[in-house]
Formats: structure tokens, C-alpha cells, sequence
């Protein structure tokens, strides 16, 4: 997936400007329905029109192909190019002919089904109750006019991937407008990056617990074909993985499912709470990619306090953090790499037996690498996060996949990688920053560098270094010392300051004279202001 471009070529993923305006455009034709039902209405009509937009720039293709022998209405045509066939009576323009009609609300359940009826992979997944009373026809036409003004699934658009950052603005306006705190929104396209660049899943079983709208999985299927051929793999790289994902809301669930549809990825996404009903018990992953929800408190651990997913210690029932933790070695492949974001309270609290769980998990010998996150990296939480790194064997043996973090590296037991990444990234509007491409590059060639020094001869990665007030290779000793807090800061120390090379009589002759240069600047400001005060008849000077 290709990110914006700025003006000085730098790649970025910032807001496009417009999600704000469009909230507030769609919110107004809210009138009284609840946000949760609104939510339906409004993110089943742009996925509505993303499959239109898609459809309808390759429909005029074929026809301009006609004389060749293409057929602008063979439904073949369509899905060779992975592209959602769309038949005429859920075309986006014949909806939008008819938006003032009193029947609209029928109509774009006519059309859902219909789409769902010709694309089996969208079976159950796309809403169907906009003719209901409840909802304003008016309002819905509204709507579909207010949409009709943005594309979303034109070749320009999936480039930039405006329909993931309009999902990502609007699902945290809504989790807003409904009280919730975050766990639903969509993880910043940066730190989906950041994560997949350094675990590498060429091959295996991808697993995400929480998958959200499946950005993980979007973005391991991009990473592999961005690195099909160079990068030191042979040029021998394929989609070839395994997606499992689990997500308990059941608008996000639907999200996921068509955001893996629309790009042509096959997955096995299942609806439910992992923690309460895990649907995928017996799995192994090689790769574990994870956003949980921060600092859940209602996560129901009372009733889990015998699970064997607790090897390390009970988490509390007042925050399920540890319970995510557990949860994701529990699922670990015997050579499995885990890569997840989790709030900064996690790296050093000692709350309701945490730092316990923390203990027992460094002391396993499981966390591999720490990175401290810049802030305002996320739409819908301030709260400061930070990458977690695990891996089930340090020893460096070859994965399955025999690449990614598992793969072929040294003998790294015992010790574990710091990098302090919170000075990185650049603000793109007021309130929100993204890491750059060079900035992931860095991080995530630290830790490759970190993870092969010495092992492979034919490395392209420079030799790795600690670098102070950035990386550091710690050992469990280090971190024994700092009583099992494993906060970056604490082992990185302080950034070198640039070495000052000037002689010392020639430092104090310069700063002298520009002393002396100040001071006679002073005495000019204070005889101009004295006179224009005796002008003022506000001085008296003394004899």
C-alpha cells in the first residue's frame, strides 16, 4: 500500500484534511440516532462506494477495450483484477439517482445484498437495514449526495489508502461519540510498519488477537510484495502465509473481513472475545502481530483466574495488559516472533502483581527487543505506548520460514535490545505525528543488526553499535538491577553531545569580545530610552 506523498517527496500517511470535514458533514444527518447504529449506516455506504469506485474505473476501461474484444458486463473480467463485480441495480450512480426517492432506504439493501448475493467473500458482512423506519430517508440521501462527492476506490485513492485513514478518523469519532475509550480504532499505518518491517513474516502462520480492521494483515501482504525480489531473500518472496485474526466488535469484524476482500487476501477472521471464547485454541503462530485495547478494566478476568494461558502469574482483573501478554506467548509457534503495542505503564508498573508477571516473563528469557514510541502517534488515545519484541528460542536457530525475526541470527540468550525511538517522527498537523520511512528503516535495521552482528558474513547491515541516548544491548543482569522495568530511557542514557574541538584561549577571546559587543549594544538601548523619557518629561538626569 503506497502513502502519500508531501511536497519534499517524503512519504507520509497523514490526514488528507478532509476526515474532519466529512465527520462533520455525516454527523449532522446523525439527527437522533445512536452513534452505534449510525455507525452501520455510514461505513457500509462508503464501502459501498469504494466497491463502486473500483468497479466503475475498470468498467470504463473495458469499454474503452471494447472493439478488442472486452466486455464491460462480464463479471470475469472483474475479479481477475481482484475488483468486486458490481451489478447494475448496486451500481453507486444508480443509488445516487434515486437518493431523493422515499424508497432510497430499500434500495441500498437491495444493493448490499445483491453485491453480497455475486461476491461470496462478502457473504454476512455488509449491513442491510437502511430501509428500517428508524432511519431518515431524507437524511440517508443526504448522505449518499455528501459521499458521492469523495472517492475512495479509485486507483488515486487505494494508493493513498483514503479509505483506511477515513475509516481511522471515523471509527475514533465514533468510539468517542459513543463513551468508549480506545480499542477500536484503527492502528496508525506507521506503527503497522514499524512492526511488520522488523518481524519480516515471509512465510507461516500470521496471527493477530485483536485484529481491528486488519491493517496488520494488509500491511504483511504489502511488505511481501514490496520485497519480492532483493532484500537478500533471492527474489524468492510470495504471499505465502496463513492469516488468523480475531476481533470482538462486531462492526470492526465486518471491517476486517471486507478490508481483506477488497485487496484479495484470504484469511480466517473469527467474531468473538479472544480472552472468553478464543477461536483458534490450538494455534501456533510463527508471527504475532498485535494493537490491544490499552488498560482494559472490564475485560472479565474474574472469571478466568484458572486459565492455563497464565503461566507467568494471574493478570488483574482491573487491567488486562498481561492478560494480552500471556495470551500472545500462549499462541507462540516453538520458533514464533511477536511484535504488539502496548501502553508505557506496562514496561514498568508494579500494580495488582504486575511487575511479578513482568519478572517471570524476563526471567523466561522471552523479551527480545523494547522500543519507546514518540507520542501523538494515535488518533484516539494519548496515552504513550510502547512495541513490545518476543521471540520463543534466542538462540538463533532457523524459523520455519527461514527468514523474519526467528530466523537465522546469533546466539542472543540473555540479553535484550533498547531503543529509545521517542524524539523520532515529524508532526503532520497540530495534534499528530507519523514515524517516516528513515525512521522506521533505522529502528527496525538496529534491531536486524542487532539480531545477525557476527552470525551471517554476507550481511548488508553495518556491524551493530549501542548509540547513546538511542540503542542499547543490555543483559538480564542490567535489567535485574533496574528491578525488571524495562523502559528504554533507563538504558540508553543520554545522546552524545557534539565534541568541542576548540582551544580554550581561543573560546574565551571569542566570547569575550561578543560579551563586550552586547554590553555596548545595552548602552546605546539605554541612552536611546533615557532620552525619549526626558522628551517625555519622564527623566531626570543626575549631575
Amino acid at each position: 500500500m503506497k502513502s502519500q506523498r508531501n511536497r519534499d517527496g517524503a512519504s507520509s500517511t497523514a490526514t488528507l484534511g478532509y476526515e474532519a470535514q466529512l465527520w462533520r458533514m455525516a454527523d449532522a444527518l446523525r439527527g437522533s440516532m445512536d452513534a452505534a447504529e449510525y455507525k452501520h449506516v455510514v461505513l457500509g455506504l462508503i464501502f459501498l462506494k469504494y466497491i463502486s469506485d473500483a468497479f466503475e474505473e475498470q468498467h470504463a476501461r473495458l469499454e474503452v477495450e471494447r472493439d478488442q474484444g472486452a466486455d464491460p458486463e462480464d463479471p470475469d473480467e472483474y475479479r481477475a483484477k481482484n475488483i468486486f463485480w458490481v451489478p447494475p441495480e448496486a451500481r453507486w450512480a444508480h443509488l445516487k439517482a434515486q437518493a431523493k426517492q422515499p424508497t432510497i432506504g430499500q434500495l441500498v439493501d437491495d444493493a448490499m445484498a445483491a453485491i453480497e448475493r455475486d461476491n461470496p467473500a462478502l457473504k454476512g458482512v455488509l449491513p442491510k437495514d437502511y430501509a428500517r423506519p428508524a432511519l431518515d430517508k431524507q437524511r440517508l440521501g443526504q448522505l449518499i449526495d455528501l459521499i458521492s462527492n469523495i472517492k475512495v476506490g479509485d486507483e488515486e485513492s487505494r494508493a493513498k489508502d483514503v479509505l483506511g485513514r477515513v475509516y481511522e478518523y471515523f471509527l475514533s469519532q465514533f468510539a468517542s461519540a459513543e463513551g468508549k475509550k480506545g480499542g477500536e480504532f484503527y492502528t496508525p499505518r506507521c506503527v503497522v510498519k514499524l512492526l511488520v518491517e522488523m518481524l519480516e513474516p515471509y512465510r507461516g502462520r500470521v496471527y493477530d488477537p485483536c485484529c481491528g480492521s486488519a491493517g496488520m494483515f494488509v500491511q504483511s501482504v504489502e511488505f511481501i510484495r514490496a520485497h519480492a525480489s532483493g532484500n537478500g531473500n533471492g527474489g524468492k518472496a510470495k504471499a505465502d502465509i496463513s492469516i488468523y485474526g480475531q476481533e470482538s466488535n462486531y462492526t470492526t469484524w465486518r471491517l476486517a473481513k471486507m478490508n481483506l476482500a477488497i485487496r484479495g487476501i484470504d484469511g480466517q477472521i473469527a467474531h468473538g472475545d479472544t480472552f472468553h471464547n478464543d477461536r483458534f485454541p490450538d494455534l501456533k503462530a510463527d508471527y504475532i502481530l498485535a494493537n490491544p485495547p490499552f488498560n482494559v478494566s472490564d475485560w472479565g478476568g474474574e472469571r478466568l483466574r484458572d486459565d492455563k494461558r497464565w503461566k507467568y502469574g494471574v493478570p488483574p482483573t482491573g487491567n488486562a495488559n498481561f492478560a494480552w501478554v500471556q495470551h500472545i506467548i500462549h499462541h507462540l509457534a516453538p520458533t514464533g516472533v511477536a511484535g504488539f503495542v502496548l501502553a508505557n505503564g506496562s514496561m514498568s508498573s508494579n500494580q495488582s502483581g504486575e511487575g511479578e508477571i513482568r519478572k517471570n516473563i524476563i526471567e523466561a528469557d522471552l523479551v527480545d527487543c523494547m522500543v519507546a514510541l514518540p507520542g501523538q502517534l494515535f488518533y484516539s488515545t494519548q496515552i504513550p505506548a510502547c512495541l513490545w519484541f518476543l521471540a520463543r528460542d534466542k538462540r538463533g536457530l532457523p524459523s520455519p520460514s527461514g527468514r523474519g525475526a526467528g530466523g537465522e541470527g546469533r546466539d542472543r540468550r540473555g540479553e535484550i535490545l533498547f531503543i529509545d525511538a521517542r524524539k523520532m517522527g515529524r508532526m503532520v498537523d497540530r495534534t499528530h505525528r507519523e514515524l517516516t520511512d528513515d525512521d522506521i528503516a533505522r529502528i527496525a535495521n538496529t534491531y536486524h543488526a542487532w539480531r545477525t552482528v557476527g552470525a551471517r558474513h554476507d550481511s548488508p547491515l553495518p556491524e551493530y553499535r549501542d548509540i547513546p541516548g538511542f540503542c542499547k544491548s543490555a543483559t538480564l543482569e542490567e535489567v535485574r538491577k533496574h528491578g525488571y522495568v524495562l523502559t528504554p530511557g533507563r538504558y540508553v542514557g543520554a545522546a552524545e553531545q557534539e565534541e568541542d574541538d576548540e582551544p580554550f584561549d581561543q573560546k574565551m577571546q571569542r566570547l569575550v569580545a561578543q560579551l563586550r559587543e552586547q554590553q555596548a549594544e545595552a548602552a546605546k538601548l539605554d541612552a536611546a530610552i533615557a532620552a525619549n523619557l526626558k522628551e517625555l518629561g519622564f527623566w531626570e538626569m543626575k549631575p
